[in-house]
């Protein structure tokens, strides 16, 4: 990363700077000892601009100001959102302490800095200022010293090596990160060095008349320095994402077993989505979509006619009659009670759709058996505990093709019985969300238990789901003091669900909302290499890859987010729009006061990343673990080691996505290893990769025939030393087919 030193400015001409200078401005120093800046200009800059910003007031510099009036300033500028101070370790402890304080409330990243104009002291003196820098808060370290020799420089730059050295013996604290560099001309070279080393960002002057410092590289020359050619990832006007296939394919089965019409706003196509329109006209469903005055009836799902790429044909020829149908609306006329289960029903690729039907063919079945086959890798991928899931509710599974783990092509014989039931979450969630959607229709009411839960937002979707279309379901989730305490779901234990019997599904109409797991790829790609701009997603989601918010401010990322306001079914206050999320609370909810099933969920607005300094950090996926793909490209390019748990899930994807994963880190050059569940990555900055002859190597990759690997893989071509070819890139059609389309609006 770059930051460029503003000074000497007004806050028009540095909103000017931040918004419209050509090349644009990575990261940005505010001067706030030399610009004209009130306080209340300072808050509105500081909570204006999506470009990371440090706030900076130096006073021992020239004797100008008072360490009270840079207080004072710097408080303002970190209340308002910067998300860097920088403060000299010549400040009073106590305004120190304070500002440390308000860092620590704010969010905001603490830089303690030290400045040797006179010369580069000892090698001791180098050390202990760094020592003391850390001690007093400093989660970067700055040391700028003048060098009078190239020995000057070689001892400032072999700080990075020491303060390496500190980090890996303080195993319990937070590694510190060191931004050294030498000043004047013979030093020159050393702000560029220090990203060879490991430093987050370097300095640089809007031109060559405005060095802050002596020797400062001004920004266009530094730019061409670091990224040669390459060009920043940008978009002009915002991306519309696809709507989200895990609200969309509940839905359709869920409108198809109500009885009457129901409508489904902001639908887009997509293989998973077909297969579950093809499974909802199986059952009578009756389906047309509505795009931009037009209307058309929905045909049921062909088999593959490509055996490379089973989706691209039927997912293709909806798109091109319909464009890319993103904002459509599907009206479907359900049948309710007189759901007529076919003797065979194709789930297409869909493995969620598999798990769906398995529970609802039993609960509707009639005792007959029903067939359940599917195309593309579904076929190859077990359901791990099926059987004896089903068994308990009195259910038998019979794969067509004896192997070890049950599969499709497979038939379910019901029946489906209710009762009180105890089952493992730790294959996943799919086949519960399944029987969450049978149970009701039984006559008798149900409790289920989940004990070791996995992937717990994606329960919670479908409990969501099933109170828009009149179903109502109790949860209660279970966990030790850390859960009550934190309400973090990883620390679940279990949930209970209390399921009413003799329901019937009512008709709904409501917007489903965007993709997240579509976005993460777009938002690692603004946070590595530029900036994006998101539009229609639920910041209020249920849906458990909007985790990757969180993993990115982990990170580091510049992240921001402008809400419409809330939507129907959100009440001004900011309450929760639905009792899903009370079991977060650790509460019981029976939906006696659920909204309106018509009404539309969350807030919808502007999702902002953007390229900032990214450090090392760990995550737990085991509730997400679609977003493994790109979470391992974005560790990638972290500097440090990341370790990201839930690798164990990663088996039974469309690939086996976890030796995939290995397979493609490996190739890239990038260092990463398994053990047990985590995974395990050692990465570097973009600048690191670039000037150190590591980026990572092109060439030809395989995707698995797995979209999620596809998508993973499009987004590290950007720091590829050629060109990346993906043998199979039309696999994305599964959950996104418009993805390349829309990713090449990131303009480079």
């Amino acid at each position: 990363m770059i930051c460029t030193t503003i000074q000497n400015r007004t806050l028009e001409e540095i909103m000017n700077l931040l918004e419209s200078s050509e090349p644009r401005i990575q990261m940005a120093e505010i001067r706030l000892d030399r610009c004209p800046l009130s306080i209340e200009e300072i808050e509105y800059l500081f909570s204006s601009s999506d470009t990371p910003l440090v706030a900076t007031c130096r006073v021992v510099d020239d004797g100008k100001g008072t360490w009270e009036e840079a207080e004072e300033k710097l408080t303002a500028a970190v209340e308002a959102g910067a998300a860097f101070l920088d403060l000299e370790i010549e400040a009073p402890k106590e305004i120190g302490k304070r500002l440390r304080r308000a860092c620590t409330e704010y969010g905001t990243t603490m830089i303690r800095s030290s400045h040797f104009f006179a010369g580069t002291p000892s090698d001791d003196v180098l050390r202990n200022t760094v020592e003391k820098c850390r001690k007093f808060g400093g989660e970067i370290v700055k040391i700028a010293a003048m060098a009078k020799s190239g020995e000057d420089v070689a001892r400032v730059l072999a700080l990075y090596s020491s303060v390496a050295s500190t980090n890996s013996a303080a195993e319990t604290q937070r590694p510190v990160e060191l931004v050294a560099f030498s000043m004047g001309e013979i030093g020159k070279v050393s702000r560029l060095d220090c990203l060879k080393l490991g430093s987050p960002f370097t300095y640089a002057a809007l031109n060559e008349n405005e060095a802050a410092a002596p020797g400062q590289w001004c920004y266009s020359e530094m730019l061409t320095a670091v990224y040669g050619d390459r060009k920043p990832l940008h978009c002009n006007s915002p991306l519309n994402m696809p709507a989200s296939k895990s609200f969309a394919q509940r839905a359709i089965i869920a409108a198809a077993l109500a009885e009457g019409e129901s409508r489904l706003g902001g639908y887009s196509p997509c293989g998973d989505n077909e297969a579950a329109i093809a499974v909802a006209k199986a059952l009578g469903a009756k389906v047309r979509i509505e795009s931009e005055g037009c209307s058309l009836q929905v045909g049921a799902l062909r088999q593959a006619q490509r055996p490379t790429d089973p989706v691209a044909s039927m997912v293709g020829e909806l798109c091109r009659t319909t464009g890319s149908a993103t904002g459509s609306t599907l009206i479907i006329e359900g049948i309710g009670s007189s759901a007529n289960i076919p003797e065979k029903i194709n789930v297409g690729e869909s493995g969620l759709l598999t798990r769906l039907m398995i529970p609802l063919a039993a609960a509707l079945g009639n005792g007959n058996q029903i067939e359940i086959d599917g195309i593309g890798t579904l076929p190859t991928r077990p359901l791990k505990g099926a059987s004896e899931i089903m068994a308990g509710f009195g259910t038998v599974l019979r794969p067509l093709n004896p192997a070890p783990e049950v599969h499709v092509p497979l038939t379910v014989q019901g029946p489906l019985l209710p009762g009180k039931t105890s089952i493992s979450g730790k294959g996943g969630s799919q086949l519960i969300s399944g029987l969450l959607m049978a149970l009701p229709l039984l006559p008798e009411d149900s409790t289920l238990h989940i004990h070791d839960p996995k992937s717990i937002p994606y329960m919670f979707i479908t409990a969501d789901v099933l109170r828009r279309f009149g179903i109502k379901i109790g949860s209660e989730m279970e966990g030790g003091e850390d859960f009550l305490e934190t309400q973090d779901w990883s620390l679940c234990t279990g949930i209970t669900f209390k399921i009413k019997g003799g329901q019937k599904y009512s008709p709904a109409a409501f917007d489903i909302e965007g993709d997240w797991s579509a976005a993460a790829n777009f938002l690692v790609a603004g946070a590595l290499f530029g900036d994006v701009k998101l539009t229609g997603l639920d910041t209020t989601s249920l849906q458990a890859d909007i985790s990757i918010m969180d993993i990115l401010m982990e990170a580091g990322a510049s992240l921001s987010q402008i809400d419409d306001g809330p939507q129907d079914g959100i009440t001004n206050d900011g309450s929760s729009r639905n009792e899903a999320t009370d079991a977060a609370s650790n509460k019981t909810s029976d939906n006696e006061d659920a909204p309106e099933a018509n009404a539309p969920q969350g807030h919808r607005g502007l999702i902002t990343a953007q390229k900032a300094p990214l450090r090392a950090f760990d995550t737990d996926l085991n509730n997400c673990p679609d977003l493994f793909p790109i979470v391992s490209i974005l560790a990638a390019f972290c500097h440090g080691r990341c370790n990201i748990q839930g690798f164990k899930r990663l088996a039974s994807k469309e690939s086996d996505r976890g030796t995939a994963i290995l397979n493609m880190l490996t190739q890239m050059g990038v260092s990463a290893s398994a053990s047990g569940d985590t995974l395990t990555i050692d990465g570097e900055s973009v600048e690191s990769r670039l000037l150190n002859g590591l980026l990572l190597k092109g060439g030809e990759y395989t995707s698995s025939h797995d979209h999620r690997m596809a998508m993973a893989l499009t987004v590290a071509s950007w720091c590829a030393d050629t060109p990346i070819l993906i043998d199979d890139i039309s696999c994305v059609a599964k959950s996104f087919p418009a993805f390349l389309d829309t990713y090449a609006k990131l303009k480079r």
